[in-house]
């Protein structure tokens, strides 16, 4: 129970208190949580006590309000450093999270003007396009759009692609992606088909992040244009 004698606000005591329900597994990754009445009984004290607790757990990025239906414990974000590359597979495993992957468009493709640009082929050769729904969890996080030269990489056509692409790169075929060339990162809104995939509302807002990926010889290996969910995820500069 709350102390009203403690020197340390109310407020925050319910703070600490929630964020040590959500640390202990009394509430997971997800959970509606009580109604500020329900919690403003459980703890004894107003709830203008409880609403400025809420207030402060959601900026912190513990908590999300969705209007009409309640306030939710957030899931972990993924975190990465923009900077490095690190697969998504690795990214996951550094949060403590599994992932998989799934397969959702996988066929052969003339490149655009700007696509062979920065493949270093010529526009109309054949690119292999690869879309992925992305899991963290049991959750979709990411839709992974990439475009590989298809001369090189026609062996990706077969290949079973649940998991880490470069893991299978690096131990099968002796293709390291361990360099980034430029990388544009935007925030977009998720039209209907990214929504669907992503399982968000339309208008979601979403990291976009165009590259391009070398690898140890500095060859290009991918073009990669990623839509990441926003709320779920973030970079380090």
């Amino acid at each position: 129970m709350l102390n009203a004698e403690n020197a340390e606000p109310l407020y925050i005591q319910l703070k600490n208190a929630v964020q040590s329900a959500i640390a202990n597994g009394s509430f997971n990754q997800g959970d509606k949580i009580p109604t500020e009445i329900e919690l403003a009984e459980t703890y004894n004290v107003s709830r203008i006590t409880v609403r400025k607790a809420i207030e402060e757990l959601v900026r912190d990025g513990y908590l999300t309000k969705r209007q009409g239906k309640g306030t939710f414990v957030n899931r972990p974000k993924i975190g990465r450093k923009i900077e490095h590359i690190i697969s998504f597979t690795a990214a996951c495993k550094a949060n403590g999270v599994s992932s998989h992957s799934i397969v959702t468009e996988r066929k052969k493709l003339k490149a655009d003007s700007d696509t062979a640009e920065r493949l270093q082929i010529q526009p109309g050769e054949s690119v292999l396009y690869i879309q992925r729904q992305r899991y963290a969890g049991e959750q979709p996080l990411m839709l992974e759009n990439n475009y590989y030269p298809f001369d090189r990489f026609a062996f990706l056509m077969e290949a079973n692609l649940e998991g880490s692409i470069y893991e299978l790169l690096r131990s099968e075929y002796n293709i390291d992606p361990n360099q980034p060339g430029e990388t544009i990162l935007q925030i977009v809104l998720a039209d209907e088909p990214q929504a669907k995939l992503l399982e968000v509302p339309i208008g979601q807002p979403l990291f976009y992040m165009n590259t391009i990926i070398y690898d140890q010889y500095s060859k290009p290996v991918h073009v990669g244009k990623q839509f990441i969910i926003g709320d779920r995820y973030q970079f380090t500069l």
